[in-house]
């Protein structure tokens, strides 16, 4: 439940704030030179640094709608006394820096700041200067806070708050966050149309996966524009037509998997020759993530009409050639144990080398062997009768069980 309006004790805009930073941090890249990187909430929200090493730090602010910045903002006051500090530190006027505030406010016309706006149209007949109006907007505040931030600006000699003020421009009436999905897509025209939403949400997957890195210090390099080429250019790549989507290749089920107690079909195959624990816990992970993977697949449209039936058609193929082989010398007479082997054996290739068999991949490009591997699982699970087996008198077996006929 959201907090009443005029609550003193809601959080919203600051959560949002805080959600805000990493999707408009990809927003930018988008638009700035592929070489820029970013670092998040290290010298401010936002540090920027350019090609020549320039760094731009960028104060977010995302405010309730309607909020207006004027003369002694508190918010724009606190991203002075952030600069103040790295103006300070890098020398003032030697220093290679640059400020930039950003937010979904709007800057009052009457206000000084609206003399810092990016897109402010200087005027050559101003009666007092930009460092001028701050001073005197500083003597009537009655903030603790912002008198506070005064006495660390007043440190600087005119020349340096001149200079300080000329490095700060303003981005006001931003997007808000819930628009920033829609701007970021209209920047990734190499990519499909119909493809876009997906692709956006991979592309912020890994996005939000690197940016918690940089916060917890896994990473400690900025992020590059390159970066954000380089793997949009991947993802736009799966979902070319040759190519699918892999989603899933570290996933595993919420569920225990419990290779012992497992009684689905294709992992009673499995017990019924022999394999181990440990190969039938991979296989049902392999079918986790098949399924699965399709089912991504068909949400997202990306199969034509009949292609999951096509390539089930084509593993059963290959599977029943190379089972006639394995099976060529048994008979009714066949010891259990050389029949056990047989079976093994024809499991064996499904699981390590038909991955390899380039006719059996869905499409051309998608190389991802739990895609093969656990389409044979998936048929083999297939019931009444599996569409697949491995112990080569499964199906007469299991149909004297089931009291059916093959």
């Amino acid at each position: 439940m959201s907090a009443a309006p005029g609550d003193k004790f809601a959080a919203g805009e600051q959560g949002l704030g805080y959600i805000y930073q990493p999707r408009f941090a990809l927003l930018q890249l988008f638009k700035l030179p592929e070489a820029t990187s970013v670092l998040i909430e290290k010298d401010d929200d936002l540090d920027f640094i350019d090609a020549r090493g320039v760094k731009s730090l960028g104060s977010l602010k995302h405010k309730a709608e309607g909020e207006r910045i004027t003369d002694l903002s508190v918010d724009f006051w606190k991203s002075v006394r952030i600069w103040l500090s790295r103006y300070e530190r890098d020398g003032r006027v030697a220093a290679d820096l640059r400020f930039f505030l950003f937010t979904t406010a709007t800057v009052a016309t009457s206000s000084f700041l609206h003399r810092l706006l990016h897109n402010a149209i200087p005027k050559g007949d101003e009666e007092k200067s930009v460092p001028q109006l701050a001073r005197d907007a500083l003597k009537t505040t009655n903030s603790t806070l912002v008198k506070s931030i005064s006495l660390e600006y007043l440190k600087l000699n005119e020349s340096e708050q001149e200079d300080f003020l000329s490095r700060i421009v303003i981005f006001d009436a931003g997007p808000r966050i819930q628009e920033l999905p829609e701007l970021i897509k209209d920047r990734m025209r190499s990519v499909r149309r119909e493809h876009r939403d997906a692709v956006f949400e991979r592309l912020e997957g890994w996005w939000n996966e690197a940016i918690i890195e940089l916060l917890v210090g896994k990473r400690i390099t900025a992020l590059t524009g390159f970066e954000v080429s380089d793997k949009l250019a991947a993802l736009s790549e799966e979902y070319q037509t040759n190519n699918l989507p892999i989603n899933f290749r570290h996933q595993e089920p919420a569920a225990h998997i419990g290779a012992d107690t497992d009684h689905r079909l294709f992992v009673r195959q499995l017990r019924e020759i022999g394999v181990s624990s440990a190969r039938i816990r991979n296989a049902i992970l392999d079918y986790y993530r098949a399924f699965e993977q399709r089912s991504s697949w068909t949400r997202e449209n990306l199969l034509v009409s009949g292609e999951l039936d096509n390539y089930e058609d084509r593993l059963i193929d290959e599977w029943s050639r190379y089972r006639d082989v394995v099976f060529e010398e048994l008979d009714e007479t066949t010891a259990e144990d050389v029949l056990l082997k047989a079976g093994r054996d024809l499991y064996r290739w499904a699981d390590l080398e038909s991955g390899n068999i380039t006719s059996l991949r869905i499409r051309e490009k998608v190389t991802e062997p739990y895609v093969t591997r656990g389409g044979f699982h998936i048929l083999a699970n297939f019931g009444p009768l599996p569409k697949v087996w491995w112990h080569p008198r499964f199906i007469e077996r299991l149909t004297a069980a089931l009291g059916v006929e093959k």
